[in-house]
């Protein structure tokens, strides 16, 4: 799990996804290190005080994950969200 970074290519429908978790009130960093996932999601869910962080990997409709983030994925301890519409977004962060 190198920390090397590259120039990241971003799906198409990331920049939609991006906003629509932003205007349900997260905050949205995107990540640009090999094989790690596109998004770091964090939210504040009000009606129970939790604030929690979500990791979103972004892929079109038929996208499929590189052997790097597999890889990664398969190392990360935590949960990793693979998410291929604004609506799936939403839903992981239980604003649907």
């Amino acid at each position: 799990m190198g920390l090397k970074r590259y120039a990241a290519k971003r799906d198409l429908g990331e920049r939609a996804i991006i906003d629509a978790l932003e205007a349900a009130g997260c905050t949205v960093q995107q990540l640009s290190i090999k094989g790690v996932p596109d998004l770091l999601v964090g939210c504040n869910h009000w009606e129970t005080g939790l604030r929690t962080n979500y990791l979103m990997e972004v892929k079109g409709d038929k996208g499929k994950l590189t052997k790097d983030e597999l890889e990664w994925i398969e190392a990360w301890r935590g949960q990793v969200h693979i998410v291929r519409s604004v609506e799936q977004a939403l839903k992981i962060i239980g604003r649907t």
